[in-house]
């Protein structure tokens, strides 16, 4: 495929966010590749989707559109997937900013027509201005970022991240959406994976299929203060144990933690012996590093434990796949 039309949707819920979405806009409509469209999906929430409305009522190539299905990212994901008419369907955060050549990364990697799913980079914008100097950035993915083991590059990868990531459209053709009852929902529990599970679903139909990570592809992804503090690094650390048994029990611990094994064996240890090392040279954070990440691993895996019996008892599931996202629905109206 040559020069794909890129659909990018954005998924809001909440006006606390307003300027975030307007700067997100902002960011796709100044893309070196330029969009087909940008859809704003707004999560039940009229009176932010009426603003949103009013605010680009004569944009051209924006629309925006209540979330058809559940409360919850994923849902809102399979709105935009099902009401979109680009080739590639590409997904910005709602409080992230593309850099000018991110949708030009992806378009290059969809030359290969086995390219089915591209991600980028997404680099945290800190609010109080600079990196806690306890947070390793081995547990980037806490604050929805890029963490220290990935690898450079172009690279083929198990799974992409879903804050900056895009999909080829016959990727949903052969898995179905992201499922819901994973990720998160606008609660007070910050959920995710819905887009581990989702890729590993797409290899297992598509195995002829490549998932590639492209660190060229750039997002700067805004953290907000409460989300610099110690308590919500281990809420949300627990929240990704609990995500990972509901992938586990969806497609098998063998795919569903690939990864986190090459993760917890070689990345997380390197890292603690970094942090320590630095404590004996007496630089600042190099023990709260090393016991950030002692203490994210052991939450995590509390987590997990907790998850895998939810999940045994029948009482922690997936509420579906999104099979909806085949149905295109180009000619869906604005939120009403």
């Amino acid at each position: 495929m040559s020069d794909p039309g890129i659909s990018v949707v954005i998924c809001a819920y909440t006006e606390d966010r307003w300027e975030d979405v307007l700067a997100a806009v902002s960011s796709v409509r100044a893309q070196s590749y330029p969009a087909l469209e940008t859809l704003l999906v707004v999560d039940h929430n009229p009176a932010l989707g009426a603003r949103l409305e009013h605010a680009y009522r004569t944009a051209e190539g924006v629309r925006v559109l209540p979330n058809s299905g559940p409360r919850g990212l994923s849902s809102g994901r399979n709105t935009g997937i099902a009401a979109s008419r680009g080739e590639v369907i590409a997904f910005l955060d709602d409080d992230a900013v593309a850099e000018r050549d991110w949708l030009r990364r992806f378009a290059e990697a969809y030359a290969d027509p086995r390219v089915l799913a591209v991600g980028g980079r997404t680099e945290p914008v800190w609010a109080s201005g600079r990196r806690p100097r306890w947070f390793p950035e081995e547990f980037d993915w806490v604050v929805g970022c890029t963490y220290r083991g990935l690898p450079p590059g172009r690279v083929r990868v198990r799974n992409v991240l879903g804050g900056n990531a895009s999909f080829r459209r016959t990727a949903f053709e052969a898995a179905g959406g992201f499922a819901t009852g994973i990720g998160r929902d606008g609660g007070r529990r910050p959920l995710g994976c819905e887009e581990t599970e989702l890729c590993i679903r797409l290899t297992r139909a598509r195995p002829d299929g490549v998932l590639l990570i492209d660190d060229r592809a750039v997002i700067h992804h805004r953290v907000p203060r409460i989300r610099e503090n110690f308590a919500y690094f281990r809420t949300r650390a627990y929240a990704e144990g609990l995500s990972k048994a509901l992938v586990a029990r969806s497609v098998g611990a063998d795919k569903g933690l690939e990864s986190e094994r090459r993760y917890t064996t070689r990345v997380l240890p390197a890292g603690v012996a970094r942090g320590l090392r630095d404590a004996l040279l007496g630089r600042p954070g190099g023990a709260g590093r090393a016991g950030a990440i002692v203490a994210g691993v052991l939450t995590a895996a509390g987590g997990f434990a907790v998850g895998s019996l939810r999940a045994r008892r029948g009482s922690y599931a997936f509420a579906g796949t999104g099979d909806r996202t085949g149905d295109r629905r180009a000619d869906r109206g604005p939120h009403e």
